[in-house]
């Protein structure tokens, strides 16, 4: 590990060091074009947290696992752009979405406090669940979107005014500003909502939103025109990181766009959403749904096994490395940072 990364992560206490067999496999350039995105360059915030010469990376997910990986990439990114899944249908967010008729606004709250600034008074405030009457069980920032979205009439901009009270490092956007449902077939039949989805017992196959090819924010299709990198985050595979990828206007401009793309597996099974599947598989699930990948991360003699050969038959880099923290239960901010570095 670089003493960059060792003066970046100070409140660590520690310096880690890259695993000594980080293996890259880099595949000869194809000769086919992409197509270009007809949309609009978005603006890339650079503000005095990030350094202003880092490269301009999209992360694309939901939950903790993107919440996650946007930590790790405020130690290289010089601006960072969130596109986050708004299918969830659970606790907080499920209480606000239907009355409401609003996108989930929870995992949009977890990545606004992943990049909130540390002196920003609002980042401990967001997190809070009240713990009695009716409010018992959400989380203020949630209530604070919503609240948002009502007064301005516009999900979008309630998020955008939600970064402004946490002066965050870069810009969030939700993957679409439509109300969605998450659908998923299991062993031949549909179930729907990402919480029945996530307990389901059965092997997934595809999932998909409801209503069909809901539009995509404009402001995170753009952001990918001006991306360095794009990077798929790691979490639940079938209900996070895929409901913001089967998005058509992104999915499209994922396709199209100049970055490369790089996936970033999760280091255990999730039971009973992913049981039986390897990391390899996890990578299929995600070619599956027509979304392209160019590098597939993972953890080194992690929990979940990578084929590298049938990685790299699928024409994708296999790029093995020490991501995880000494615990081995989650990704480490710092050694996660340094290897997304070393793919640029």
């Amino acid at each position: 590990m670089t003493e960059e990364f060792s003066e970046l992560a100070g409140d660590r206490g520690t310096r880690t060091t890259a695993h000594p067999s980080m293996r890259t496999r880099r595949m000869t350039p194809g000769t086919g074009t992409r197509p270009v995105t007809p949309f609009a360059k978005a603006v890339m915030d650079r503000t005095e947290d990030n350094p202003p010469s880092g490269p301009s990376v999209v992360a694309l997910g939901g939950g903790h696992g993107l919440a996650t990986l946007l930590k790790a990439l405020r130690l290289y990114a010089g601006s960072i752009t969130a596109i986050v899944s708004v299918a969830d249908d659970g606790g907080s967010s499920g209480r606000l979405r239907e009355p409401l008729g609003i996108p989930a606004p929870g995992d949009l709250r977890k990545c606004l406090v992943a990049l909130a600034a540390e002196s920003a008074p609002w980042r401990e405030a967001f997190e809070h669940r009240f713990s009695k009457g009716d409010l018992e069980g959400h989380a203020l920032g949630n209530l604070v979107i919503a609240g948002l979205a009502d007064a301005f009439d516009d999900f979008e901009r309630a998020v955008e005014e939600a970064g402004r009270m946490l002066n965050v490092v870069g810009r969030v956007y939700p993957v679409t500003v439509e109300p969605v449902v998450l659908r998923a077939e299991v062993d031949g039949r549909f179930v729907e909502g990402q919480v029945a989805v996530a307990t389901t017992t059965g092997s997934i196959g595809r999932v998909e939103l409801l209503p069909p090819d809901p539009m995509a924010c404009p402001g995170a299709v753009g952001a990918f025109e001006l991306a360095d990198q794009i990077v798929l985050a790691p979490g639940s595979l079938f209900t996070s990181l895929l409901p913001a990828l089967v998005v058509p206007g992104i999915r499209d401009a994922i396709a199209g766009a100049k970055a490369k793309v790089v996936q970033i597996c999760n280091l255990h099974p999730q039971k009973p959403e992913t049981d039986g599947l390897d990391g390899t598989d996890h990578l299929r699930a995600v070619l599956a749904h027509d979304v392209r990948v160019d590098t597939f991360v993972y953890q080194a003699d992690g929990a979940l096994k990578v084929d590298e050969a049938a990685v790299f038959e699928l024409a994708i880099n296999p790029v093995a490395a020490d991501v995880a923290s000494a615990g081995g239960r989650a990704h480490d901010s710092v050694r996660l940072a340094a290897t997304l570095k070393a793919l640029l």
